[in-house]
């Protein structure tokens, strides 16, 4: 693991990525409690926050991925922070004089600029980590997410009651500056980056799906990524149920099985990392998947608290094979002029259909029942497993090269 933070590289993006998550979790938890407070608990505006967060996520993916691919990934992220600092600083001066609802503004911008920054650090993964690393480094990756799941929500909640929502604003406002400055320490863009500018946006966007369709195991991840989008949508507002309905209990108990199923996600992070050398991460993901599938089914039947918090603990330990596994198969199997195109044509379909899950989980547990959703989620999940069954033939790197074909756009 040291040898990976002497990587200068990889110690530059982790750092920035800490800075950028304690950035949003104080701005999702500042705002949210903001707006309900101000709108007296307003639904209509409080559901505008997921809007603004996660729309850009479908508009901007496959532009940003396809200009991240254009220009070169350190300045990318670097302006792209300086962007979000910018757009914080604008914002903190509309909310003083008078107009509050500006803090929508912050959260859409800094989602935008992500679409930018993040394809562009997986780039810079592709080129300055060794593909024997590169599943270690995603865990680490997965890791940091899972502290600030645990994390997140309490510091967040923290600096607004104690300071409110000026100063958690200007916080927010500083760890992108923080980003963006430890971002300069980034090695050196490739002086190829520079010439790719020159070549049609619009062709090169096309190039991106078509990348996609020639190749066995990206086809093969879109659709675990859509069963798993869909599986992890359905459940997710429902877990609340769970605890009130399962477990007799209300509904603030579900903080506490929250907490274990992200405290396990940190040490699953950390086990992956120190398998990762000897696990495929098709076999990686094959586990998650169908790890997720028995918890996720055990969630829905269980009305024993023990046994909940042991199956919201291993589901949460399984979950960094998934997220792992798949990021290391995409890029171990994406060529480096490709990486963010085919981030921005995969991550929508994640979102879109756990959107989609999000949307029909309170209608079917209308129409069915708790139990019913939770096995129909479990059931997807084996679904999304059984999409892996062909790159299991195909060995650790799929060995006929892809990238002509959509160049030449034969397809």
């Amino acid at each position: 693991m040291l040898t990976l933070f002497k990587n200068r590289a990889v110690a530059s993006i982790l750092s920035s990525n800490v800075l950028l998550q304690l950035g949003i979790w104080i701005r999702n938890f500042a705002i949210l409690l903001y707006v309900t407070e101000i709108t007296n608990n307003d639904p209509l505006y409080v559901s505008l926050i997921s809007v603004v967060e996660f729309a850009p996520i479908f508009l901007f993916s496959i532009i940003g991925g396809t200009f991240a691919d254009r220009w070169r990934p350190k300045r990318t992220m670097v302006i792209s922070d300086l962007l979000s600092a910018l757009s914080v600083g604008a914002v903190l001066l509309a909310f003083i004089w008078g107009d509050w609802k500006a803090i929508f503004l912050a959260t859409l911008v800094s989602s935008i600029m992500s679409q930018f920054s993040q394809p562009s650090a997986l780039k810079l993964f592709k080129q300055h980590v060794s593909e024997e690393q590169l599943q270690s480094v995603m865990a680490m990756f997965q890791s940091l997410v899972a502290i600030f799941m645990v994390l997140g929500p309490i510091i967040g909640t923290f600096v607004y009651q104690r300071f409110g929502i000026e100063i958690s604003i200007g916080v927010m406002g500083a760890m992108f500056l923080l980003s963006a400055l430890v971002l300069t320490f980034l090695p050196k863009d490739k002086e190829k980056e520079a010439s790719s500018g020159s070549t049609h946006f619009m062709r090169e966007l096309a190039d991106g799906f078509r990348y996609v369709r020639v190749s066995k195991v990206l086809k093969a991840l879109i659709g675990t990524f859509i069963m798993a989008g869909l599986a992890f949508g359905l459940t997710q507002p429902l877990n609340v149920f769970v605890a009130i309905e399962n477990l007799g209990k209300s509904k603030e108990f579900l903080q506490w099985m929250l907490m274990a199923n992200g405290a396990a996600m940190l040490v699953g992070g950390g086990a992956v990392m120190a398998i990762a050398k000897k696990v495929s991460p098709q076999k990686l993901l094959a586990i998650g998947m169908f790890g997720s599938m028995i918890t996720t089914i055990g969630v829905g039947l269980s009305e024993n608290v023990i046994i909940t918090m042991a199956l919201m603990v291993l589901g949460g330990f399984l979950y960094p094979c998934i997220q792992t596994g798949i990021n290391t198969l995409f890029l171990q199997n994406t060529e480096e002029a490709f990486v963010g195109r085919v981030n921005g044509v995969m991550l929508p379909m994640f979102m879109g259909f756990m959107v989609i899950g999000l949307s029909l989980s309170g209608i079917l547990m209308k129409g069915i029942s708790l139990l019913g959703v939770f096995t129909a989620s479990g059931i997807l999940f084996l679904a999304g497993a059984l999409f892996l069954v062909p790159l299991f033939k195909l060995g650790r790197k799929e060995t006929k090269t892809v990238r002509e074909a959509p160049i030449k756009g034969g397809l």
